[in-house]
């Protein structure tokens, strides 16, 4: 399927699904900006409440702990907060302050989280699109549909973290199906990563879109069974008659 952008009569079509589900991040919007930031805004919080971490660990240095944790407690890979407020929990600790700012310092955190920059064509395609399917997100990381401002173009935010098991474990796509109420051959699930996203709804018997922002459909690799792939959601819009 061409990414370019073809004549009406030439755009590619997609047999309509019955519902959609959608990737959060790099899908709707870049993610690793708004974590660079919220990072940020978290240092400044450490700078004013508990100096001494702030001076011991910089952005990098709290991410890099923040990873260590990650590796030590791979049974928490479903839940990056849980990742996020133990590292802090840990870097006060080290730098001798109040291991219970933890809590307060992760909620400043994951305020910032949630100012995400949408990709320009995200908002407009996703309203189209909510006006003939059901939308239901399955992310594997900790967006508030709320706070980011998309909580009404959604049916639901099923997450990792709350849901117990990430993608791609087919469990958390057959939850999505089963909240839509659709069979899964019924549901097309759209997300930028090639695994977790494509081949992880594929395995589950989802149908599947590679949002392959910057690319083409050229070079594409072959998975176990056909997907789709679109560079922005405008001409996954198009495609799908919206």
């Amino acid at each position: 399927m061409t990414a370019s952008n073809p004549p009406e009569s030439a755009r590619p079509r997609i047999d309509p699904p019955r519902a959609l589900s959608f990737d959060l991040d790099d899908t709707l919007w870049p993610i690793w900006p708004t974590i660079e930031r919220a990072e940020q805004v978290l240092h400044d919080w450490l700078g004013q409440h508990a100096p001494a971490t702030a001076d011991r660990f910089d952005p990098a240095g709290l991410r890099a702990l923040r990873n260590e944790v990650a590796l030590r407690s791979p049974e928490w890979a479903h839940d990056l907060s849980r990742m996020r407020r133990e590292s802090l929990r840990e870097a006060l600790s080290r730098a001798g302050d109040d291991a219970a700012l933890a809590e307060p310092a992760f909620e400043v955190f994951f305020e910032a989280r949630q100012q995400v920059v949408l990709f320009d064509d995200a908002r407009a395609a996703l309203e189209r699109l909510a006006q003939r399917y059901p939308l239901i997100a399955v992310t594997n990381g900790n967006s508030d549909l709320a706070r980011v401002g998309l909580d009404g173009l959604f049916q639901e935010n099923i997450s990792a973290s709350r849901f117990g098991v990430a993608k791609p474990d087919p469990r958390i796509f057959h939850a999505a199906c089963e909240r839509l109420g659709e069979a899964p051959a019924d549901v097309l699930h759209v997300g930028d990563d090639l695994v977790l996203d494509v081949t992880g709804a594929l395995d589950a018997g989802l149908q599947a879109v590679w949002l392959r922002r910057g690319g083409s459909a050229e070079g594409a690799p072959a998975l176990k069974a056909p997907y789709h792939v679109f560079e922005d959601l405008d001409r996954l819009a198009i495609a799908l008659g919206c």
